[in-house]
């Protein structure tokens, strides 16, 4: 639907706050603590949460699970004991009660909140601030309004913190809200969710869509690691399990045979800067420059240039490869990055540096690291629950796929082109979602504020439904 096809309300005033503009003659501009009462989720934390009691609405599914609408009929929330009704009655919520997040670990996340959207007894959980209508305002209407810009900036402007963002009580009581007639907020309600949902549906499918391509990608690689690019060459039993046939020509090594290793520096983040000698860290291995780094394109934070004479053996050559040596989740466990540069470049903290014994083309290797069956060998032996450990005798006990040189040099081309030709859909597919929930964020904005008149048009699509 197009902005421009739909129409604007007869007459406008100045709403006199400088993130909204002009609204409707006919609507009001009130303050959040004139409409809202306050309250406080349990002073809990996570260990007082459990499987059974009653459920509670805490930080993580504020930030992260059910958007703005949360009903414990639909939605998995863990609970708290039962004894909390006699103790703790003001942290339970009543139907169309808002519970904000009273932290955030980024500014865009300020100001995030759910609604209660169910009569079942439920509870606010820790690091959470209850806003409690004091009327009867369509609480639908103010999830919208507190989901746009509009809102969201006021809070922004207001919060504090570094690397955490505080939100009080005190910056809700003093943002304002826009208060439509009840006939209104109930017609734009309706209508938002119904654009919404089309919108949700229709990034939905292109989320599920890149899904599908990195399978394909993920099949593609692991079919031309394992099996090469040839359908008729012939098989060998490789002698291991999982692996079961390879090309009759391959060898099988252990990564121990293939690589010596090293260390990265023994630094904190606190050591790192702007200027100095390139350094891959953890950061960079498990999120910012996929497996291939190079410190002439890619932004790298550096080392002092002193390191370049005291710790040589975390110095690393074009071709080496740098393992992460934790990661937070299990599918995590084993990302890696190699250097492809001549480029004075040191492995840094949280690194195990291999170092190869013999020609390999890199990329090829690299696919291969990419690999399930290779990523599969590192997850059944890595430790940990919070977080998983990677091992130089993990490392060294897996098994590597080899080609001959000039094959391993053909099938990275091969791959080469195919995770270009998918990378280039998954990119395109992106930039849609990005557009589609731009364009969401401008609907709500736009109507909320009164920019767009639905009132009107509900009222036309209310009588064709009731067959007038």
């Amino acid at each position: 639907m197009s902005f421009r096809k739909m129409k604007r309300y007869d007459s406008y005033k100045d709403s006199r706050i400088e993130w909204i503009g002009e609204i409707p003659n006919h609507w009001e501009v009130k303050k959040f603590n004139y409409l809202f009462a306050f309250s406080r989720g349990l002073p809990i934390t996570k260990q007082d949460l459990k499987d059974e009691g009653i459920p509670c609405v805490s930080y993580g599914e504020i930030h992260s699970k059910y958007g703005f609408k949360v009903n414990p009929e639909k939605h998995l929330l863990k609970n708290v004991d039962i004894n909390y009704l006699r103790s703790s009655g003001k942290s339970l919520l009543n139907k169309g009660d808002f519970i904000f997040a009273d932290t955030s670990e980024d500014i865009e996340g300020s100001g995030n909140f759910t609604c209660l959207d169910s009569d079942t007894l439920t509870f606010a959980g820790y690091h959470t601030i209850i806003a409690i209508q004091r009327g009867k305002n369509n609480y639908t209407y103010l999830a919208y309004f507190f989901d746009s810009l509009e809102f969201r900036n006021q809070i922004r402007s207001e919060v504090s913190g570094i690397k955490v963002f505080s939100i009080t009580n005190s910056i809700l009581k003093n943002s304002y809200v826009l208060l439509p007639p009840q006939s209104e907020q109930t017609a734009i309600a309706n209508f938002l969710d119904r654009q919404t949902t089309e919108i949700d549906r229709l990034i939905a499918d292109k989320k599920r869509l890149i899904e599908l391509y990195e399978e394909e990608k993920t099949a593609i690689i692991n079919q031309a690691v394992t099996k090469g690019i040839n359908p008729d060459v012939k098989m060998k039993d490789s002698g291991i399990e999982w692996l079961r046939e390879i090309p009759e020509h391959w060898e099988v090594k252990r990564f121990g045979f293939l690589f010596s290793f090293s260390r990265g520096l023994p630094i904190t983040k606190e050591n790192l800067k702007k200027e100095g000698t390139p350094c891959i860290s953890y950061g960079e291995i498990h999120s910012k420059c996929g497996f291939e780094v190079n410190p002439d394109k890619d932004v790298l934070l550096c080392v002092n240039e002193e390191y370049l004479t005291s710790s040589k053996k975390s110095l690393l050559k074009r071709g080496d490869f740098v393992f992460s040596d934790t990661s937070e989740d299990i599918k995590g466990s084993g990302n890696f990055i190699y250097l492809n540069s001549d480029k004075p470049t040191f492995a840094g903290y949280h690194t195990i540096i291999a170092i190869p014994k013999e020609f390999i083309s890199h990329r090829f290797v690299a696919y291969f690291f990419e690999s399930l069956p290779f990523r599969n060998q590192i997850r059944c032996k890595v430790t940990g629950i919070k977080v998983y450990s990677i091992t130089q005798t993990i490392l060294k006990s897996t098994f590597v796929l080899l080609p001959p040189p000039p094959e391993q040099l053909l099938i990275a081309n091969h791959l080469e082109s195919e995770c270009t030709r998918i990378n280039a859909k998954v990119e395109k597919t992106k930039k849609l979602i990005a557009l589609l929930t731009e364009y969401r964020t401008t609907l709500i904005s736009e109507v909320v504020t009164g920019k767009i008149k639905v009132f009107c048009v509900e009222k036309v699509m209310n009588s064709q439904g009731n067959g007038a």
